[in-house]
């Protein structure tokens, strides 16, 4: 083989490897905007329902998705990217997916973070290969415009879903279903 013929060999096998590295956002900035969202989406969150910060000094760890995007029109899908956060400072980056199929029409932006109340439940998301949320999944909801359950029950439910700053055009947001993997920015 010459010269000539290996270096194109190289270039034509490491092209591919090295727009997967940009796909996938190796050396990019992509982190750092998923981290200037995530703290708007916490400060929107502590103004708006206040009583979130409970569940935050008692979570182990906070999984914060500061743009969920869905849309359907008959079958539907949501996608957003977010980040982990174990005493305030962040771990690892994540994407949400869903799929939905029927009587549906319209989209819908919202946020919502995941509260992991215990060692173990934090664990089992941080080791899964793509943690869905179940029907095990709790609730906190908001009673009027400022206030939110969070009782003795919710502190003790080893994960609590909180869904805040809804806009559009869909009825809804549940988060049953939703698989959330581990990516690079």
């Amino acid at each position: 083989m010459t010269a000539f013929s290996r270096r194109r060999f190289l270039a034509v096998a490491s092209a591919p490897l090295a727009l997967a590295a940009c796909g996938n956002g190796v050396g990019g900035n992509g982190g750092d905007r998923i981290d200037g969202r995530v703290d708007a989406a916490f400060n929107f969150m502590y103004n708006t329902l206040p009583d979130t910060r409970v569940l935050a000094d008692k979570a182990a760890g906070i999984l914060m998705m500061p743009v969920v995007t869905e849309a359907g029109f008959g079958f539907g899908g949501a996608y957003g990217r977010g980040a982990l956060r174990v005493n305030g400072v962040t771990v690892d980056y994540y994407s949400t997916t869903s799929a939905s199929v029927g009587l549906q029409i319209g989209g819908q932006q919202y946020s919502h973070a995941l509260f992991f109340m215990t060692q173990p439940a934090l664990n089992n998301f941080r080791t899964s290969q793509g943690w869905t949320a179940g029907a095990d999944l709790e609730y906190a909801v908001s009673s009027n415009a400022r206030s939110l359950s969070t009782g003795t029950t919710e502190l003790l439910t080893p994960v609590i879903a909180v869904v805040f700053g809804q806009a559009g055009l869909l009825a809804g947001a549940s988060l049953e279903g939703a698989k959330y993997n581990r990516i690079i920015p």
